[in-house]
């Protein structure tokens, strides 16, 4: 499965310019140490693995981010797909390539 999520506290001490990211960058250092594939852009962090250890590492990341605040805010979205696996950067290389051939014709 694939899941990306965004989690960040809310509710917390103001850091003067609503800057969250010393509580990501707790909850991305979780993710990264945990050996699962996974990338991070400006919006969400994506990881790939099975349903369990996803899921694991994701609440891991949400606690870390529950140490800055007394509240967490967490959005998740899942591309679950039993039997496939590099889908991180297998979705990406198919859509560069479709666009490629779009651009070809």
């Amino acid at each position: 499965m694939l899941a990306a999520f965004s989690v960040a506290p809310s509710g917390g001490a103001d850091a003067g310019d609503g800057s969250v990211h010393e509580a990501v960058a707790a909850a991305v250092r979780i993710v990264r140490e945990s050996g699962l594939p996974n990338r991070t852009d400006a919006m969400f962090t994506t990881l790939e693995g099975e349903w369990d250890e996803v899921f694991d590492v994701i609440k891991r990341a949400t606690e870390a981010v529950g140490a800055f605040g007394p509240r967490v805010s967490l959005v998740i979205k899942a591309d679950i797909r039993p039997g496939h696996t590099g889908e991180l950067t297998g979705k990406l290389e198919r859509l560069e390539n479709a666009i490629a051939q779009a651009d070809a014709d």
